[in-house]
């Protein structure tokens, strides 16, 4: 059928219950389709612009509610909505949840029939889609350009908007073909682009490229609250693992590795001790690949390891941890893949194990990325910058300030205070004067002429009688053993704090250069260096000791309440073939449980709970609360025990 081979699957609702001009207004939207009293900070804002016919541009954190941004101006503007997505798990979910909710919806994808196509396209041209789903680089294709001259576009919206960009942490040259496709149509519609991790630069880039026209813009701050980030640097990373999925029974979670190899490691580690795991890289058939997500989406699996190729598209909400077994490339990465944590709003914790190993990993993987369809001076720009962000993330693994606010800050926001609830925040910290043994490592450092790794220049100032040192005269060093009185623990803590604020630099493979050392020259600077016990954090402060943020609404009834609605959600989620969190997130079940509904009325009440999802749903949720009241009748409306 000639380009048509090119187009995805699509997937669609064969009875669209919603048709256009149905809603007056955004709100009435939002609680009909999904079950909402009210928008979150931001959202209604950006679809006030976008309905009055402005092009939009929105940064908003994981968890925010992107979608809505444009999911109910969709419902409202006259024609379809083309969003561009870069992954086909992020197009499945998002057509899934919008078809439970009510909404006409369908997504394109490689694996599309000839007959599938035409029917698609039959459908679109009768107007029974409000959203359509598409990857960029089938937006040039002859047969779309054929269908998006047929039917009023109404708004393109590019979803992960960063990947426009080339200074982006994941540009991706087939998002040019979105400049080229609006440029082609009779029509310019409204265009909104929407992006989670993007720096001052990248959101300058992505306005300019996309040639947006007056845009209302929209930073809505990179904070989200639930997550507890910790810097961890175990002896043992396997051990960590192990220890921490066994205190932490039940709960979902991601374990992120670098390499196809440390995948495949750690998850036979866990797969022989018993635990309900996945796995997932490039490495695999892409059927096994399928099985593997769908087992973690689904909940047949409690957790998956993986590249960072997995999760982008996958809008699991209930992710109670994940844990970067080896350091990321970026902090654009890092909050990406930590962001997948915690979606429910609900308390989750971002840990990275770390270790001066996985620098060198990162720096290997980035001098062996391939980058087509880029000018030789710009991919020179590009690496320049990837070195840069290599950097930035090293440096958040080595500092012993709030973790919070160093993400915070990286993306250009200005925390006043620390966050009194990270890793680093959590820690109990002694703070040392150690200006003068800078000084000595600084000598050194110049001494061994930037050859050199730490390891060479501790042993050097501590004094170490080794072969390596008599080898490379070393020991004839003005600096040799002028710091022997000093720990070698300590010593590699002022080192990081050193390359911290600059005074060092850590080159290629690892060897120690002297950074901007003009400073030190100031009679009254200082290095102050951090220390603690390792491997030791303290309980949690009294206000994050919940088992989870919003489980303190339940009594013990209550509680029992919550588990019950999960197994129904999970009955329900097998006879669908669906993953449970669509069906009713675990927050929605919360609220449910709290104020334990017995009629239609007070069950639309519940957050996420839409007319939609109630026709479907309620009278079987309805049932278990009542059955459940009948052996509880302690268990009140309002959630309290009488």
């Amino acid at each position: 059928m000639g380009n048509n081979s090119n187009f995805d699957n699509i997937s669609f609702s064969e009875n669209p219950s919603v048709q256009p001009g149905k809603y007056h207004s955004p709100t009435e939207a939002l609680k009909v389709l999904f079950g909402y009293d009210s928008f979150r900070p931001g959202q209604k804002a950006v679809i006030d612009s976008i309905l009055t016919g402005r092009d939009a541009f929105a940064v908003m954190p994981t968890g925010a509610g992107k979608s809505v941004c444009y999911q109910i101006p969709a419902m409202l503007l006259p024609g379809i909505t083309l969003v561009i997505s870069p992954l086909i798990s992020l197009m499945q979910d998002q057509v899934k949840a919008l078809n439970e909710a009510g909404v006409s919806a369908a997504f394109i994808n490689s694996s599309l029939s000839e007959n599938a196509f035409y029917e698609t396209i039959k459908k679109a041209r009768q107007g029974l889609y409000k959203i359509i789903y598409v990857a960029p680089e089938r937006l040039v294709t002859e047969g779309f350009l054929e269908l998006a001259k047929s039917v009023p576009i109404s708004m393109v919206t590019v979803d992960e908007a960063h990947c426009i960009s080339q200074w982006g942490q994941d540009f991706r040259p087939s998002y040019m073909k979105i400049v080229e496709f609006v440029s082609r149509l009779e029509k310019r519609p409204v265009i909104s682009a929407f992006t989670a991790t993007a720096t001052e630069t990248v959101r300058e880039d992505i306005v300019c490229t996309l040639g947006l026209h007056n845009p209302f813009i929209l930073v809505n701050g990179f904070d989200r609250e639930n997550l507890f980030f910790q810097v961890e640097k175990p002896k043992n990373k396997e051990q960590y693992i192990l220890d921490y999925i066994s205190e932490h029974p039940g709960d979902s979670g991601i374990i992120y590795c670098a390499t196809r190899k440390n995948v495949d490691s750690v998850y036979d580690l866990l797969k022989s001790r018993g635990v309900s795991v996945a796995k997932y890289h490039a490495g695999m058939g892409a059927a096994e690949r399928k099985k593997m997500q769908d087992d973690f989406v689904f909940d047949y699996t409690g957790i998956v390891v993986a590249t960072n190729a997995f999760g982008m598209g996958i809008d699991k909400s209930n992710v109670r941890f994940v844990i970067h077994y080896n350091m990321p490339q970026s902090m654009e990465n890092y909050y990406q893949e930590a962001g997948r944590a915690g979606r429910d709003g609900l308390d989750a914790k971002c840990i990275l194990l770390f270790s001066p190993q996985d620098i060198m990993i990162n720096r290997f993987l980035l001098d062996h990325k391939e980058m087509p369809e880029m000018d030789p001076a710009d991919w020179e720009t590009v690496k320049e910058r990837d070195a840069k962000r290599l950097q930035s993330i090293e440096r958040y693994c080595y500092t012993t300030e709030c973790l919070r606010n160093y993400i915070l800050k990286y993306f250009g926001e200005n925390p006043e205070k620390p966050c009194e609830d990270c890793g680093n925040c959590l820690h109990e910290f002694e703070t040392l004067d150690m200006t003068e043994a800078a000084k000595k490592i600084i000598n050194c450092v110049y001494e061994a002429k930037g050859r050199y790794g730490k390891g060479i220049i501790i042993d050097t100032v501590t004094g170490a009688k080794t072969a390596r040192l008599e080898e490379i005269g070393a020991v004839n060093y003005k600096s040799y053993g002028v710091l022997a009185a000093i720990k070698k623990n300590l010593l590699k803590r002022l080192m990081e704090q050193m390359v911290l604020e600059g005074y060092l630099v850590v080159g290629d493979y690892q060897v120690i250069k002297l950074g901007d050392i003009s400073g030190l020259k100031n009679p009254e600077a200082t290095v102050l260096v951090k220390i603690t016990e390792e491997d030791k954090l303290p309980e949690r402060s009294a206000k994050t000791k919940k088992i989870s943020k919003g489980m303190e609404s339940l009594t013990t009834a209550g509680f029992k309440l919550f588990h019950k609605l999960k197994e129904l959600r999970l009955e329900i989620a097998r006879e669908e073939n669906m993953p449970p969190y669509i069906i009713f997130s675990d927050k929605t079940l919360i609220d449910m449980a709290a104020k334990v509904p017995v009629s239609q009325r007070e069950m639309l009440d519940v957050s996420g709970v839409g007319e939609h999802k109630f026709a479907k749903y309620g009278e079987r949720f309805l049932g278990v609360i009542e059955k459940f009241k009948e052996a509880y009748p302690e268990l009140s409306q309002n959630g309290t025990e009488e």
